[in-house]
């Protein structure tokens, strides 16, 4: 059974039970505009059959380099990794392991190796940062700080060679969300988990891309919603809840207010502090109910 080979900011892990109990009857098609560590896909390819296609997307080129070359290349990724992994677990102090962390986060800065090498540096550098957050600076460097982790599965072959037999007939993509639209059919259903609106300062991790997601994009992507909605489409789509800090900012209350909205409890992991993590409610969206469009 393949699962997610990334720890991910916001990754839809712990949501799974409640997306599933959520999900259409039926659907013969399915596409993510934004997928990053992929937990709802390969729920859904493992769970699903979905004969019209599976159309996966993400602005993050490094991302979708990396599914690509697992989809194409895993069997010469795993011993880079596997080299990867003895090189971390040969050191035995942190700092030792630190100063590899930021060598091996400059050679991916550089971005002067080739594709599969590069998508073996993303792979490190995710399971041995922060929380497994990405983050670019303005001339889009890569800069998240090192973890300290003492034993990160860098390597594991066995799900990388199941991500990679997933993934086989997967279409991925590294375009604008929008473009999607195109293979939207009746009978497909749309999942969109987009870049979170924050819920304040302190929890605004927008720097993603070198292309922001402020509450212009938010109303954005509403209309790529209604276009789905249009064409006789599912779509569930995930969001932060800002009644978790301010009762009264009804922003995506108002902005969907002609869908349905549901509010379920969820955990928060990135924060400097750990009194700042904890439940909080994320919101749901859907246009359809008890497997009616509405």
């Amino acid at each position: 059974m393949a699962r997610p080979f990334l720890k991910w900011a916001g990754g839809k892990g712990q949501l799974l039970n409640v997306i599933n109990d959520n999900l259409p009857a039926r659907f013969d098609r399915y596409i993510e505009p934004f997928v990053g560590s992929g937990a709802v896909m390969f729920n859904i390819l493992e769970n699903r059959g979905v004969e019209g296609g599976v159309f996966v997307n993400d602005i993050n080129t490094d991302l979708v380099h990396t599914y690509e070359s697992i989809r194409d290349h895993c069997e010469q990724m795993i011993p880079i990794l596997a080299g990867l992994q003895a090189q971390y677990r040969a050191l035995e102090n942190m700092e030792d392991r630190a100063q590899l962390y930021y060598r091996i986060r400059e050679g991916y800065n550089r971005r002067d190796a080739d594709v599969i090498t590069q998508s073996c540096y993303f792979i490190f550098l995710n399971k041995t940062c922060f929380n497994g957050l990405y983050r670019v600076n303005a001339r889009n460097l890569f800069n998240v700080p090192f973890a300290k982790p003492v034993n990160p599965p860098i390597c594991d072959e066995e799900n990388l060679r199941a991500v990679s037999q997933a993934l086989a007939h997967v279409e991925i993509r590294n375009v604008d969300y929008a473009s999607l639209l195109d293979e939207v059919r009746e009978g497909t259903f749309v999942y969109l988990d987009p870049p979170y609106r924050p819920l304040n300062q302190t929890s605004a991790f927008t720097s993603y891309s070198a292309v922001g997601f402020g509450d212009n994009e938010q109303r954005q992507l509403k209309l790529f919603c209604d276009a789905v909605h249009a064409r006789g489409a599912y779509f569930m789509l995930s969001n932060s809840d800002p009644r978790n800090e301010n009762p009264d900012d009804d922003f995506f209350d108002a902005l969907y207010a002609d869908y349905r909205i549901l509010r379920v409890p969820a955990k928060r992991f990135i924060n400097a502090k750990a009194s700042g993590r904890g439940a909080i409610n994320e919101l749901l969206i859907t246009n359809y109910q008890d497997g009616a469009i509405l």
